[in-house]
């Protein structure tokens, strides 16, 4: 089960999702997705928290109002971190969590630490909690299905803007050839004759002579 929140600090609003437990949290850091922010409590227990952006938005340029609900919803669904004052939460993009064989269930590591950002929240905001939880839905999606056609988008996407591309290239390189085919045949005009009968003395009559005594 995976919980779906909404946040309408943003416009257009904002999803965040959160699982149940860590079975679901393995799931989710299997299935992410690019545009997708992970949340934690930083030292301590608590939900894997997931923002996902829209398209054309940064994990490093969140809205403060939005980072906030996220923060916000980390202290909350933390056991510990939900009593105490001035907990940190962390976020990367989903893209920067490491996983490998040796680690605990729904336990992550960051491949490059230095994209790991951090928040300080100095106590909970019933007014935000209470918002966020008002939005809760509950649903059982197939992650892995769900990234499998998000990604045959994307690569429909992609195959389009290839052929875009080329197309572009290829009618850059033809207006190339024309113009280049202009230069070299500018002059032609001016070196051929109107009338060819008339330049050639060939084809004069008899009398063609006379013109000149």
């Amino acid at each position: 089960m995976v919980y779906y929140f909404t946040s309408n600090t943003v416009s257009p609003d904002a999803f965040i999702y959160v699982g149940k437990d860590k079975v679901e949290n393995e799931e989710l850091i299997k299935y992410g997705l690019e545009e997708d922010v992970w949340f934690h409590a930083d030292k301590l227990s608590s939900a894997h928290i997931y923002l996902r952006m829209n398209e054309g938005e940064t994990w490093d340029a969140i809205p403060q109002d939005l980072l906030t609900d996220c923060a916000q919803l980390t202290k909350a669904n933390s056991i510990e971190g939900n009593k105490k004052d001035n907990v940190t939460v962390i976020y990367t993009p989903w893209s920067n969590l490491k996983k490998d064989g040796s680690m605990a269930v729904g336990q992550v590591s960051f491949k490059d630490p230095r994209k790991v950002k951090k928040i300080l929240v100095a106590q909970r905001e019933n007014a935000i909690v209470n918002r966020l939880n008002k939005t809760k839905i509950e649903k059982f999606p197939d992650l892995q299905m769900e990234k499998e056609e998000k990604l045959k988008v994307l690569r429909k996407k992609d195959q389009a803007a290839k052929l875009e591309r080329k197309n572009e290239e290829e009618r850059i390189l033809k207006e190339r050839k024309e113009k280049k085919w202009q230069k070299d045949h500018a002059y032609d005009e001016l070196f051929t004759e109107d009338d060819p009968e008339e330049a050639n003395n060939q084809d004069r009559g008899e009398d063609f002579l006379d013109d000149f005594m």
